[in-house]
């Protein structure tokens, strides 16, 4: 029996990922018929005939194909550059990418806490200048980690953080659910007893109204002096130049940062030259796992699109 179902994957991805999420979904779907589109001209011609949409986002006019297109799967977690309300009105169900990027993100975080802890930023400069000079290190296991945000990437960091005895709190919206793997729960209106608990702060929050400018001059001035923030969220969370304000005053002991408010980071950045900073270029979430994760979560959804019980799909945004 084969399936009326159709999903397009658009050219605006990479012909390689393009390539990898079909043969991985047409190996796990056999009776989905699968279009990866290598031009503007084949994603034009199979909106006539997808109701599935695979994509990193939305281009000028696909708007116009909802109502057809019955599910978008989002390739991404954050989807506030989609028009959620356009895809509310059309009926159309969207989908996100949430928790592929877990593992990787958390593992990031880890690195940066140990690069930290472990005074390698220290070891890597003194290496760049030839110099041999023994410094202390520090222990992760009587640290406490605040995180921000306790979706899929910030309890995979706490489990992480937790399996090196760290003492973990955060903050998420429902605080009657319960954590195995966070010590203490607040609500984000309490975020001001994490911040001045903390000795690393991770920022894992999605960004919106609420999170935008969230960790501003008077939220860093709650942190202690020798705190690290790391920001694995959105650029936008963090006021960037209250955060370089603390950095060059010695108000923070450091800061991870994947994320920034303008991206590349621009040249003359501050940041690039203060020593207490380890900047990466929004790749924490990489991995070799990333699109079989991807079909995955797909596959999953996918008995459940067939039978119409939309309510019971995982990572259902609309």
């Amino acid at each position: 029996m084969s399936s009326h179902h159709v999903a397009l994957i658009p050219h605006t991805r990479r012909q390689s990922s393009r390539d990898t999420i079909r043969d991985h979904l047409t190996e796990a779907v056999p009776t989905l018929n699968v279009i990866a589109a290598a031009t503007p001209e084949e994603t034009r011609d199979g909106f006539d005939e997808a109701d599935i949409l695979i994509t990193m986002g939305m281009e000028d006019g696909w708007y116009d194909h909802l109502g057809d297109i019955t599910w978008i799967q989002a390739l991404s977690s954050g989807v506030n550059h989609y028009d959620l309300d356009a895809i509310e009105e059309a009926g159309t169900i969207l989908t996100n990418a949430a928790g592929v990027h877990a593992k990787p993100i958390a593992q990031q975080v880890l690195g940066y806490m140990l690069m930290f802890e472990r005074n390698l930023l220290q070891a890597m400069h003194q290496q760049v200048s030839g110099d041999w000079e023994r410094f202390p290190g520090g222990e992760l296991d009587d640290k406490t980690v605040g995180i921000v945000g306790l979706g899929s990437i910030g309890r995979q960091v706490a489990r992480y953080c937790q399996s090196f005895g760290m003492d973990v709190i955060g903050t998420k919206r429902d605080i009657e659910v319960e954590l195995e793997d966070v010590d203490r729960l607040y609500p984000p209106e309490a975020l001001e007893e994490v911040l001045v608990a903390v000795d690393y702060l991770v920022l894992a929050c999605p960004l919106t109204d609420e999170t935008r400018g969230l960790l501003d001059r008077d939220a860093i001035d709650h942190l202690d002096d020798d705190a690290v923030v790391i920001n694995i969220a959105r650029g936008e969370v963090a006021v960037e130049k209250d955060l370089i304000r603390a950095l060059q005053n010695d108000e923070l002991g450091g800061a991870g940062l994947d994320v920034f408010e303008e991206e590349p980071l621009p040249d003359d950045s501050p940041l690039w030259e203060l020593p207490n900073v380890i900047i990466t270029p929004h790749m924490a979430g990489s991995t070799p796992h990333y699109w079989q994760r991807c079909v995955d979560l797909f596959t999953a959804n996918y008995p459940l699109y067939e039978a119409g019980s939309y309510d019971e799909m995982d990572n259902r945004i609309v």
